[in-house]
């Protein structure tokens, strides 16, 4: 009788456990439950917040049909430019570039809808500087400043230079790099090396300058190569991705696209650097020159140093 008591018992209080223990995983599992929520919905109102009450976002869609009124109302009433030499068929020009639309010989200047002001052909506004700029390649964040027409071969320049500058020292340097590197593998010896604490910090800094001008010399390298693709095309970073739209778009149309701001590979590089004389090759290239670059961005007329003459987009 006693033991089936005890054995009773044992059963009613290991019943009494588990339901314990099954109260503290639903009270668990409701607060883990509720603290997700409150997480959840703290992220959401802090999302809205910042997304639909921020003062430029609502201002920007305050004035969204303004921003269309104005742009389609000075395209109605042409504000327009022509194609130099004759024109061009449509669909030569670009769609985008600079905001235009190509119908059969005019382009129609748009309006750059933060500035609210006339937006020449290759001209794009950033978004980071809140200004248009003049044929503009990029915003630059090492720079802080954006690369466009007034800046474009210094920053090209300033890839070049320091690129080769990185190679000659990561060359010359090399020897160096390798006794420091292989000094540092000896700390590690028994007995260690009677080396100072000025040696064994003049053998690290030699090898963190070889790799960081290593690393620079491969980043920057590429990076300078790509704009010199990109001026051999005669066009700049943003207009690259246009391009390959509109090539597309007109090669299921059955039609070729050509670029109206490229004059030949190497007639691009001299209306890049300026070179209109044979002795501009050393006063404006290989020594400093404070030389402006051809044109004035807002229109794009026949360079002089161009041998064959194209069709150029001029913008008014």
């Amino acid at each position: 009788m006693r033991s089936r008591q005890r054995a009773f018992a044992a059963v009613m209080r290991l019943c009494v456990k588990c339901l314990r223990v099954g109260r503290r995983c639903r009270f668990r599992l409701a607060w883990r439950a509720q603290q997700l929520w409150r997480y959840g919905h703290l992220c959401l109102r802090s999302l809205l917040y910042n997304s639909f009450t921020n003062s430029d976002v609502l201002l920007d869609s305050l004035f969204e049909p303004i921003y269309w009124l104005v742009d389609h109302v000075t395209r109605w009433f042409g504000v327009v430019s022509a194609w130099r030499g004759g024109g061009a068929r449509c669909g030569e020009c670009p769609a985008g570039r600079g905001g235009a639309r190509c119908s059969d010989n005019t382009v129609a200047v748009s309006i750059c809808r933060k500035c609210i002001s006339p937006k020449p052909a290759r001209t794009h506004h950033c978004s980071i500087c809140n200004r248009c700029v003049l044929k503009m390649d990029h915003h630059c964040p090492w720079l802080n400043n954006c690369v466009g027409h007034y800046n474009h071969r210094y920053f090209f320049s300033f890839c070049l230079f320091m690129t080769m500058g990185c190679i000659y020292c990561g060359i010359s340097s090399w020897d160096m790099f390798r006794e420091a590197y292989a000094a540092i593998e000896t700390y590690y010896q028994t007995p260690p090396p009677a080396f100072s604490f000025r040696q064994r910090a003049f053998h690290k800094s030699v090898v963190y300058l070889w790799v960081l001008c290593s690393s620079v010399a491969v980043a920057l390298g590429a990076l300078t190569l790509w704009h010199a693709a990109l001026i051999t095309r005669g066009e700049t970073s943003i207009e690259r991705h246009i391009n390959k739209k509109e090539r597309q778009r007109l090669q299921k149309k059955g039609r070729v696209f050509r670029n109206p701001y490229s004059y030949g590979a190497w007639d691009n590089w001299k209306v890049f650097l300026g070179v209109e004389m044979r002795r501009h090759w050393l006063t404006r290239v290989l020594l400093p020159s404070t030389h402006l670059p051809h044109g004035t961005g807002l229109s794009w007329d026949h360079p002089r140093c161009v041998t064959e003459l194209r069709t150029p987009l001029l913008a008014i």
